[in-house]
């Protein structure tokens, strides 16, 4: 693997990765209905499920009912927090002063939810935790440092820094598999596909509105490499809701996208005197839930 300086990890670390400075945010829960590209969101019904100065972020649903998320305390310590919907109550996965986790997400054999930690010497990597709490595991001792991942068959697909950033799969000990080069942070499996999906910062369009840059995907059994449009401009997180489409947000407005649609279509917008800038989201067909991650004034 190829290395890289002290300075320019320091460098792409403030630039890309969680543990870069960060700006208070807050989780919202907003109700949806319908389907696909029936889907339906409702703004009136927007409130908080978090409301402190820290960072809240990164949500992930993990079943029909429980939501993890990355949470920051009031010394900068980031730990790793459930919310169960069935009794309205945050509970501590995690509580390590001497680290910090970051996007969580439930591991496909359930018997573990992963998360990046940031380890007290500084390294950024991939850990385990069994959900019967005992002690956490380290996977892939020697890939670092990563900021965001998905999974496919047991194994992870990775946002590593890099200069450029990468997209890489391991496929077994030894075994990584460089995938694209130059890509955003939003690392996503396409649901019922081998395929891992990412911005393609290599391609993009220059808008009054910002820079777009394409969305694509390569399948991890074919290598085929496949496009599905350009993303919002400014705009980098994404979420799959099926196989066939896509939400994103511009501001405070929420958006859907059929993979073979050029244009983003409006599903609404979120309006809060206290709350700014719609980024990460995390979909609950089940609920009828969407969580979005808002900035603070």
């Amino acid at each position: 693997m190829q290395k890289i300086t002290f300075t320019l990890l320091l460098i792409l670390l403030f630039l890309v990765s969680p543990v870069r400075a960060q700006v208070a945010t807050d989780l919202w829960l907003v109700d949806i209905s319908g389907k696909g590209g029936q889907l339906k969101l409702f703004p009136n019904t927007a409130k908080p499920l978090t409301n402190r100065p820290e960072y809240d972020n990164q949500p992930s649903f993990i079943n029909d009912s429980e939501l993890v998320f990355s949470a920051a305390d009031e010394k900068g310590n980031h730990d790793i927090i459930l919310y169960s919907f069935r009794t309205s109550r945050f509970t501590n996965l995690t509580q390590t002063p001497d680290r910090s986790e970051y996007s969580p997400s439930l591991t496909e054999c359930g018997s573990y939810f992963s998360a990046i930690v940031v380890e007290p010497d500084g390294a950024q990597r991939l850990w385990l935790y069994p959900i019967t709490g005992d002690s956490p595991e380290l996977l892939y001792e020697d890939i670092l440092p990563v900021g965001y991942y998905d999974w496919f068959e047991g194994k992870a697909a990775f946002f590593l820094l890099g200069d450029p950033n990468s997209l890489i799969f391991v496929r077994g000990k030894g075994k990584v598999d460089t995938l694209a080069t130059d890509i955003g942070r939003t690392v996503r499996r396409r649901p019922s596909t081998a395929e891992i999906s990412y911005l393609d910062r290599k391609i993009s369009l220059e808008s009054k509105e910002g820079k777009a840059f394409e969305i694509a995907s390569v399948d991890l059994k074919s290598g085929e490499k496949k496009s599905y449009g350009m993303a919002l401009p400014g705009s980098q997180d994404f979420i799959w809701i099926d196989k066939n489409h896509l939400l994103m947000a511009k501001g405070n407005e929420v958006f859907l996208k059929h993979i073979r649609a050029s244009d983003w279509q409006s599903l609404g917008k979120i309006e809060s005197s206290s709350h700014q800038g719609i980024s990460r989201m995390a979909y609950s067909p089940e609920l009828d839930k969407l969580v979005l991650v808002m900035n603070r004034k």
